[in-house]
């Protein structure tokens, strides 16, 4: 009885302190709670404003998407105002506006300021070396193109410009004519838009090119100002109204095989960020690329499907014919940039070996996709 008489007390005051300890860590912890996120919300966010080169479309529903996911990873503390195409610029005057901080930052594409430097269009629309866009992206990362776009930027254009090359885009098609391009011959002599280094490749190959913003492409071919052109995808050629004004649609090109995003910000309002808000506009950037290329797949298969169904659109595979001519095209093209500008041999070179070890790995791995898709389905034509 008198162990018991003992030991009682002294278990009940152990268990008493225990429980005054942890309701007050309880009631610290639930201040703490509560207070925290009332100071962030009381606190004035960091506001960037950034101007797409999009109006309207998938495209500015990619930029919309980086967007708000570093809105909302932010948690309020640093907010990005999207901007519509020529909102405070022209789009070719988006990269100067940024590098000046006239904007704070962009959503576009290197082929736009192609007019600047040849090397842009090699971060965006350049050769085919047996590769697609996500091997762009992981040579950008990974294989030195990271360096070779701060060199451009930095050491070559003198631009006050940080940025990140973010969102695969599948190949282009070769686009929309009024007729049958069955081979080469049937090409030459066509008025034909395209951009970027693409340009080159067409001209190389006997085709009269034009350069449009994309809202201009379908007005002019509806005019008679060009005979054919290429935008970018199903969906986007559809929203324009291509359909309108031609029925023949190619699928599969080397002119742009491979391209992506670009999203930029005006190095010093970069560098006054802390580390928290860079980290999330660099991360916000590879979430939204993964992002799109999932959502691409839904929608571009899901509007070429409705082209042919809805609006009588015939669509075709790129014959090998032509598709062998614009590799020969882009080897006159590589030579003569390569002979004028070290910089872009250098970068050539940089994504050759990029695409050589990281290609054969891919090829060598892949199985026949396409065996398996008609073991099942047939066609995909």
């Amino acid at each position: 009885m008198k162990k018991k008489e003992i030991a009682k007390p002294t278990t009940t005051s152990a268990a008493s302190g225990r429980r005054k300890f942890l309701q007050a860590g309880l009631a610290a912890a639930g201040a703490s709670a509560v207070g925290f996120p009332m100071i962030s919300r009381a606190a004035s966010p960091r506001v960037l404003k950034i101007q797409g080169a999009w109006g309207g479309g998938i495209f500015k529903e990619f930029a919309v998407d980086y967007v708000r996911r570093v809105n909302e990873m932010s948690g309020g503390s640093l907010k990005l105002d999207y901007l519509d195409v020529g909102a405070v610029v022209k789009t070719p005057e988006i990269q100067t506006a940024v590098s000046r901080g006239v904007i704070d930052g962009a959503h576009l594409v290197t082929a736009y300021w192609y007019s600047k430097n040849p090397s842009a269009s090699l971060f965006g629309t350049g050769p085919c070396w047996g590769w697609h866009a996500n091997q762009l992206l992981g040579w950008f990362y990974y294989g030195g193109g990271k360096e070779l776009y701060n060199e451009l930027m930095r050491d070559v254009l003198n631009l006050n410009i940080v940025g990140f090359l973010s969102g695969p885009m599948p190949a282009q098609p070769l686009g929309w004519f009024r007729k049958e391009v069955n081979g080469i011959d049937d090409m030459k002599g066509l008025k034909y838009r395209t951009v970027g280094l693409a340009a080159n490749v067409m001209q190389e190959l006997g085709l009269s090119v034009v350069q449009l913003p994309g809202g201009e492409i379908q007005p002019a071919m509806e005019r008679g100002l060009i005979d054919a052109a290429e935008f970018n995808n199903p969906t986007s050629d559809k929203d324009f109204g291509m359909q309108d004004v031609a029925k023949h649609y190619y699928l599969a090109s080397y002119h742009q095989s491979q391209e992506t995003f670009e999203i930029i910000f005006n190095s010093k309002i970069y560098e006054s960020l802390s580390d928290e808000h860079k980290a999330i506009l660099k991360y916000g950037s590879e979430a939204a690329s993964a992002d799109m290329s999932w959502k691409y797949q839904d929608r571009y298969s899901q509007d070429l499907i409705n082209l042919k169904k809805e609006y009588g659109v015939k669509v075709h595979r790129t014959s090998d014919d032509i598709m062998a001519a614009q590799l020969i095209a882009w080897d006159a093209v590589i030579a003569e940039f390569s002979a004028n500008d070290p910089f872009f041999a250098k970068v050539v070179e940089s994504q050759k070996a990029w695409a050589q070890r990281v290609g054969a790995y891919e090829l060598v791995n892949a199985p026949n996709y396409q065996g398996a898709y008609e073991h099942y389905f047939g066609s995909p034509v």
